[in-house]
């Protein structure tokens, strides 16, 4: 943490800051109590989304506050939530077609391609291209093209057409997984016999192992590579 300070702007209040804060860490440095929105603290979780602006800067630009360095003149700002209603479906019951997002999630039909959504991406991820993948019907490109989301929101929150993009992300995933992804023969065996206890007794000699004793016996391990 660096010995100089500056100045954040904390719902309009000045407060000097330590430089070298994230932005969670300038928030409770300045005395607020995080309790919630503030998640795993570690970039993964998605329940710091914030909003700031900068000095003399007309722009809003948005973070995940556990992972984005404060800066001098920062206007921070937390949201209490996302806006953004789930649609309720029962995944047994609906079939991987190629409009069956779009009727559970008749609003992707409003994109007007604008983008703001990729930008407010703290994970780069190509949000406006899933959301054109969900129009095309395609599941399986707006799943792949989703699969890092951290659902954080940002992107449901800087939208004009009010999309809730990362609960359309989440449904193509479910979807993907559980009608079109490819079968895996060989995880399947491997799941039976974990149910059927194969490794019962290794598992066990396992739990007894010492510490070091687990980490020889994992750096000495047969690695077996697929043709």
């Amino acid at each position: 943490m660096g010995k100089n300070k500056i100045s954040v702007y904390i719902m309009g209040k000045e407060h000097r800051v330590p430089e070298g804060l994230t932005i969670m860490k300038a928030l409770e440095y300045a005395g607020y109590r995080l309790v919630r929105g503030c998640g795993c603290r570690a970039g993964f979780c998605g329940a710091c989304a914030t909003i700031y602006r900068k000095k003399g800067d007309y722009k809003l630009y948005t973070a995940l506050a556990c992972q984005t360095t404060a800066e001098s003149g920062m206007y921070l700002t937390q949201l209490p939530f996302i806006p953004a209603n789930k649609s309720e479906y029962d995944i047994e019951k609906i079939k991987a077609g190629p409009n069956t997002i779009l009727s559970i999630y008749p609003e992707v039909a409003r994109c007007v391609a604008c983008n703001t959504c990729t930008k407010a991406c703290p994970q780069d991820i190509q949000v406006m291209d899933y959301i054109q993948a969900v129009k095309r019907g395609d599941i399986t490109r707006a799943a792949e093209l989703s699969f890092n989301c951290l659902q954080c929101g940002l992107c449901t929150a800087r939208c004009p057409s009010e999309i809730k993009h990362y609960h359309v992300a989440q449904l193509a995933r479910r979807l993907h997984g559980r009608y079109l992804a490819t079968k895996s023969e060989p995880l399947s065996k491997r799941n039976r016999e974990l149910e059927e206890g194969c490794f019962e007794n290794e598992i066990d000699e396992m739990i007894e192992l010492k510490p070091e004793d687990l980490k020889k016996r994992y750096f000495e391990r047969e690695i077996k590579v697929s043709e």
